[in-house]
């Protein structure tokens, strides 16, 4: 294996070689490594000195930090482009044949484009990193803490390779440079929202949430390249030539997915359905334990954001569940709609989300109700009300139908966003993808969306009832 990897290190010095010739990279590199830190220097010292002069130098301490971040961030965008161009580029040029030639692996192959995207812009982002630090030292004294620093060069790194991870399969993928292009608000648009996510973290001073970031990117990185390994192909890269967007073949295989060869809705449940449900074997179970995780991570959360003790009294709350409870309980049948498409809204959030990050963002919108549940029901724990009496009258009644349509969806959504890090024996990406969403309709239609209505059916006309009754007693 060593030895292998070795060949494909052969590929990273023959490209990194290439990249230092030309001078439309070397340029960016160096502005972005030295113009770039002294302009963050610049800012943060006028900033604090600002901020001093109204007496909040606190905020002036934060800001160093967050821009420290930036000029890590910034010189990635150059490793964006290479990656963009290391496949499509090379064969709108004509010179990726003696490449693809090669005695090499495909996954060599692929290896070393990644990693020669990767180098220099990553050592680009190290070098201004440095200039940075000791600039800021000069200027204003300002030295960061070791962990601090550390969480920096880590997601620097981790950011860098989801977004060139991300890049380089997008050039496996499209046909020309410009569709790359097109395709790559997909990879910036996202770390746009995660950058700005992470300033807050920056600004609130909540670093440990940092270490959150570094390890969820991480998961994608690794998704992605495993996406790349999996559906690159040397001999399909040589055969495109357009790329198209053929409608009618994606409806076509999608509704030959969905359909399969049933006669009528009621053979389509018998023959589509349980093979369906097969195929989620795995992902139902990963659903399963990730709810159960997210319960138990909500109970956990008590003892951090803890409430002060004999701020809840069991007699106070009884009356106040009661009070609510029958203020409520003649909620009329047109409430049922409302909680049922309430519920649907986000389980759709969640797909959308999931398909943008294999399923992970999925699972955590899935797993959140839960996180909630935990937390609530460890807080009347406190209060010395029986956590089981809690359960049984706020959740088990519409939770029956609710939470294994939770799962079934979440399995569906799972697979849908982990079909595009999976290899697919005999199909395309996208016809692989068209599969995976025709089963996520299946579940869907057939059994997610039945199930809410009866949860929400429940949830609206027989849980507070059942509730009242409970704490009535």
């Amino acid at each position: 294996m060593l030895d292998s990897f070795r060949v494909a290190l052969i590929v990273t010095k023959r490209e990194v070689r290439d990249q230092f010739r030309d001078w439309r990279i070397i340029i960016p590199i160096l502005v972005l490594t030295i113009l770039f830190p002294a302009l963050m220097n610049f800012t943060a010292k006028q900033a604090v000195g600002f901020i001093q002069r109204y007496g909040a130098p606190m905020v002036g301490e934060r800001l160093i930090p967050f821009l420290l971040m930036i000029v890590g961030f910034f010189p990635i965008s150059v490793s964006l482009v290479i990656a963009l161009e290391s496949f499509v580029g090379e064969k709108e040029r004509h010179s990726i044949e003696p490449l693809l030639s090669s005695p090499l692996n495909d996954w060599q192959l692929y290896v070393g484009k990644l990693l020669a995207s990767i180098l220099p812009s990553l050592m680009a982002s190290y070098l201004g990193i440095a200039v940075y630090l000791v600039g800021i030292f000069h200027q204003v004294g300002w030295t960061p803490e070791i962990v601090l620093l550390v969480q920096i060069l880590a997601l620097t790194t981790v950011q860098a390779l989801v977004m060139v991870s991300g890049a380089v399969v997008v050039s496996t993928q499209t046909t020309s440079i410009r569709a790359a292009n097109l395709l790559a608000s997909f990879i910036i648009i996202p770390m746009t929202f995660l950058i700005q996510g992470e300033s807050v973290v920056m600004f609130w001073a909540n670093y440990n949430v940092l270490w959150w970031a570094i390890f969820g990117q991480i998961i994608i990185a690794g998704l992605l390249v495993r996406t790349g390994i999996s559906h690159f192909n040397r001999e399909e890269l040589l055969s495109w030539e357009l790329d198209t967007l053929n409608l009618r073949w994606g409806w076509r295989v999608f509704w030959t997915a969905f359909s399969g060869q049933a006669r009528s809705p009621f053979d389509w449940y018998r023959r589509e359905i349980p093979p369906t449900l097969k195929r989620l074997g795995l992902p139902i179970l990963l659903v399963a334990a990730s709810l159960m995780a997210g319960l138990y991570l909500g109970t956990a959360q008590i003892e951090r954001f803890a409430l002060p003790a004999g701020a809840i009294k069991i007699e106070n709350l009884k009356e106040g569940f009661v009070k609510g409870l029958e203020a409520i309980r003649f909620v009329s049948v047109g409430s049922v709609p409302i909680v049922w498409l309430h519920n649907l809204r986000a389980l759709v959030l969640a797909t959308f989300l999931g398909i943008f990050s294999f399923g992970v963002l999925g699972l955590i919108v899935v797993m959140f109700p839960l996180v909630i549940i935990g937390y609530f029901t460890a807080a009347v724990a406190q209060a010395g009300i029986s956590p089981w009496l809690f359960l049984t009258a706020f959740v088990l009644p519409h939770g029956l139908l609710e939470i294994p349509a939770m799962i079934l969806a979440g399995a569906a959504i799972l697979r849908l966003g982990a079909t595009l890090a999976a290899p697919a024996q005999g199909r395309t990406i996208g016809e692989a993808w068209l599969y995976a969403l025709a089963d996520w309709c299946k579940v869907m239609i057939a059994l997610v969306i039945p199930l809410l209505l009866g949860a929400a059916a429940i949830e609206v006309l027989a849980t507070p009832r059942l509730a009242l009754l409970i704490f009535r007693n």
